[in-house]
This record gives C-alpha cells, structure tokens and sequence, in this order.
C-alpha cells in the first residue's frame, strides 16, 4: 500500500508538471497575410508581438490557468513533506481542470483576445489545449489517490481514528439526523406568516416614507428661508 501512495504521488506531481510543458505547446492557429501562425500556450497567456501583424493582448483567463498549474506543481511537490498540501494539490488541480475545459470546449474568441492583430481568418484552438485539461485532470485523479490511500495508512497505523471516508459518512449521517428534527409548518401557517410578514412590510415602508417626505418639506422650508 505504502508503494502504491508512493507512485500515485509521483504520478500527481508528474501530470502536474506535463501540464506545465504544455502550456508551452501551439495552443492556438490563426491565419495572417503572412501565412499561418502558431501561439504557444505561454504566449496566449502574457501575450505577444509579431511584426507584421500586431500586439497580441495577454488572455486573463489563459494567464489564470497558467498560475494555477504552476501551483498545482509547487502543491504536488509540497506533499513529499507536508502532509496538510495532500488537500490543496488536486483541489487546485482539479479546478484548473475544469477551467482548461472550459475553454477547451469553447469558441477562441471568448478567451483569446485577436482583435489588434491583422487576421484572415477567426483563430483555432489546437488539440493542446484539450489535451493540458486531460492532464490536469489526470493529475487530481492521482492527487486524491494519493490522499485517501495515505490517509488509509494512517488509519492502519493508529495516527487518526477515522479515515476521510468514514468521517465523510459521519457527517452526512448527522445532516440526515439534523434534517429529521425540522418541523416543517402547516398550509395555514405559512399564510399566516406571511400575511403578518406584508403587513409588517407596508407599515414599515409607510412609516420610512413619512419620515422621508417630512424631511424634505423640513429642507424645503429651510431653503425658501
């Protein structure tokens, strides 16, 4: 078991820096007076400029997702000694996932800003871009791996007494309990409270209208003084 928390770790903080190196693969084609131009990852990212066709503006979202890998690497890398990183690793990586996928699976424009640049024809994602999401989410996959099987470890080892799990299933069960003991209202209450609730409501909003029409004739009458 301890082999097995030992590869998974590794392979989390692996896919987590093959994410890394993508990001510095052809993410996107676009077609130029030119010819045909390839923008790395790193390049939609932070954005640059080529001559002859134009600056190209840094994506926030691309640069987003480039921060958060690098992250999921420091966090992956972290784990080998702080045992409490095991959480954030493939929380981070996993969000930063779902956001690759995202845009993976939408138009360039939304997320690649070409507008500055002399373009014959509308961008196109490469297949890097899916492929830096899969990653990632091989990555997580591993990460929680890592996490449950090591928290198994422990278990076994006496150093906690319950594992993630179990203490998972504990907790549902006490919102189960908790749901149990609420005591819903009758149809004939809920009109009633909610008649009390508008009346409530209306003399409230009469009482603050009152007050502010007062004011402003007091400030009415002063200003004519």
């Amino acid at each position: 078991m301890k082999a097995i928390n030992k590869i998974s770790q590794i392979l989390a903080l692996a896919f987590s820096a093959a994410a890394v190196v993508l990001f510095f693969m052809p993410f996107a084609e676009m077609a130029a007076k030119t010819g045909a131009v390839d923008f790395i990852g790193a390049e939609l990212a932070f954005g640059t400029k080529l001559e002859g066709i134009g600056q190209l503006h840094k994506s926030s979202h691309i640069l987003f997702c480039f921060v958060l890998t690098v992250i999921s690497v420091l966090f992956a890398g972290l784990t080998f000694k702080f045992k409490k990183i095991r959480y954030w690793a493939p929380a981070v990586a996993l969000a930063d996932a779902i956001y690759m996928l995202v845009i993976a699976c939408s138009r360039p424009g939304l997320f690649v800003d070409s507008r500055p640049l002399v373009l014959t024809s509308a961008p196109v994602y490469t297949i890097f871009v899916l492929l830096t999401s899969v990653v990632l989410f091989a990555a997580a996959v591993f990460g929680v791996c890592h996490l449950l099987v090591d928290d198994r470890i422990m278990f076994i080892e006496g150093k906690v007494k319950k594992t993630i799990l179990q203490r998972l299933i504990a907790t549902l069960r006490d919102y189960k309990s908790e749901l149990k003991k609420i005591v819903w209202p009758g149809l004939n209450e809920v009109v009633k409270n909610t008649i009390v609730v508008l009346v409530i409501c209306l003399i409230i909003g009469a009482f603050i209208w009152l007050f502010d029409f007062g004011l402003g004739s007091l400030m009415n009458f002063i200003t004519k003084l």
